[in-house]
């Protein structure tokens, strides 16, 4: 599957090897585009929203000496974007909400001013045709809570967030149907709470890649993540038992995943691929789907890693409705079970694995345009979990911030990982519905403005911020109005009537 821009003879040729039109995918299928509320929103110290441990990290210099004060400025800007939405011919549009934004102090009382803000956005959604999906919760913790008792690695933080979750759906569930709990728990747990590469920046040494001033890499982020499924459950079965009946929409969390192949061909090395996805993959979704951890995790980290009380179990057992994938890229995976012997462990040493090329996964570089590992993880949830819906939250190429609107990687990342994913319907996957990431350029967690995923270009030295379309957004608007690329191998555009459209792009 590869869409190959090249010159022939002096004209503009295309190779394609995936032939598709929006109309082979299912009519119920739906495709988008997604941000989160820190990486978008900007008006970061307005209208009574106060500061969240993003909002910390970034201004601690730890993005390129960036922050999402004024981000994208879609508090302002939002009416305009919907309209790109719409000319680009996006059925969904995914975002987050603003915790400290809703609820300054996270918890108590919910500002008026943030409120008014997602019932526009929700509502500028729905009058142009376009369906939200809410996310509650992208690594944007009030800061207030994190002061208090420490955020997620406390149990207050249940309560909270179930609290938090309570008005989301009191307020906006009758025109949300798709609620994303927690986003890359596994990441966020991982990144904050392990490695220090993430906000609240926590670890210790010898784990913590920053220069963290709390925490304990041996088992916060397990810690962490434990609270994170307690507090979906929470919410998920809040939902349920007061909400559904009335608004009739799903609940699901959003999960980190990638490609993975054994660096060899031993058994050890395949072995520790089982142990890669189980560590990743399962330490979120198994107790989601089964109610407890994955064995091999509870044997590895032994008493560091808290367990379920079987009341606990029994909420979290089908607590969710839907699995959001985020992928972006593969790895390899070989065997490091020597590491089981050092008394002093962390997630990596428990795993007994490493993952080839771990250290670019937030670089600036751009991805491998491969999709072999979607497929992958796609038939891995299938199989391994009774096939439940799923939606590919976000998927995109990343790219060099710069003013170049042609980003004709982007164009075959896009072309190739659709048309992955329709193959893995075709064999049977339950997907609904496919995000591209992002929907403009934004605001990185640890790249600032140095890298982007957008399909709009923003110009940050216009005072207004102005978007321009990439090649990725016409050719994505293109498939979502039906028009197809052929599968004949070498084309000439000057020859095809149905390419004319797209040639000017490539040129």
């Amino acid at each position: 599957m590869l869409l190959s821009i090249f010159v022939l003879g002096g004209g503009v040729g295309v190779l394609s090897v995936h032939h598709y039109t929006r109309d082979d995918f299912p009519s119920h299928f739906i495709f988008g585009s997604a941000t989160s509320a820190y990486q978008v929103e900007g008006a970061a110290n307005q209208d009574g929203r106060t500061p969240t441990i993003w909002d910390t990290f970034a201004h601690a210099g730890h993005a390129h000496g960036h922050n999402g004060d004024v981000a994208c400025d879609e508090y302002h800007k939002y009416k305009d974007d919907v309209q790109l939405m719409v000319e680009t011919g996006l059925d969904a549009y995914r975002f987050s909400i603003s915790w400290s934004r809703l609820i300054p102090n996270g918890r108590g009382p919910v500002n008026p001013k943030g409120l008014q803000y997602y019932n526009n956005l929700i509502n500028e959604l729905i009058k142009n045709g376009i369906e939200p999906h809410v996310t509650l919760f992208n690594f944007d913790l009030p800061q207030a809570l994190e002061d208090e008792y420490g955020g997620w690695v406390s149990r207050r933080i249940i309560r909270d967030f179930r609290d938090y979750a309570d008005v989301c759906f009191r307020e906006f569930g009758d025109r949300v149907l798709y609620w994303t709990t927690v986003n890359e728990p596994n990441v966020f747990a991982l990144a904050g709470y392990d490695e220090g590469e993430g906000p609240p920046l926590r670890c210790s040494t010898p784990f913590g890649v920053l220069n963290c001033n709390t925490g304990n890499s041996t088992f916060e982020a397990y810690l962490a993540a434990h609270h994170i499924l307690l507090a979906h459950s929470s919410a998920a079965t809040l939902y349920r038992t007061k909400y559904k009946d009335k608004q009739h929409g799903f609940i699901g969390i959003a999960v980190y995943t990638f490609g993975i192949l054994p660096q060899t061909n031993t058994e050890k090395d395949i072995l520790a691929v089982q142990r890669v996805h189980e560590f990743y993959v399962g330490w979120i979704l198994d107790p989601l789907m089964y109610g407890d951890y994955p064995n091999i995790m509870k044997i590895n980290a032994g008493s560091r890693i808290p367990a379920f009380t079987s009341a606990e179990s029994k909420q979290l057992k089908g607590s969710l409705d839907f699995i959001g994938v985020i992928y972006y890229t593969n790895f390899n995976v070989t065997d490091n079970s020597d590491i089981l012997k050092r008394k002093i462990r962390d997630f990596d040493a428990d795993m007994a694995a490493q993952l080839a090329g771990k250290q670019d996964l937030f670089s600036e570089e751009e991805y491998t345009v491969d999709p072999w590992g979607l497929q992958q993880v796609l038939k891995k949830l299938k199989l391994l979990y009774g096939n439940p819906p799923i939606y590919i939250y976000e998927n995109g190429q990343r790219s060099q911030s710069n003013p170049s609107l042609h980003d004709v990687s982007r164009v075959k990342y896009l072309h190739e990982h659709i048309g992955s994913v329709l193959d893995a319907l075709r064999n049977g996957s339950n997907i609904r519905g496919y995000f591209a990431w992002s929907f403009m350029d934004l605001f990185e967690l640890l790249d600032g403005y140095e890298s982007g995923y957008g399909l709009y270009y923003v110009d940050r030295n216009d005072p207004d911020l102005k978007r321009y379309p990439k090649l990725s957004a016409h050719w994505y608007a293109r498939f979502l109005r039906g028009t197809t690329t052929s599968r004949i191998g070498t084309i000439q555009l000057d020859k095809d009537p149905s390419l004319l459209s797209l040639a000017h792009l490539f040129q």
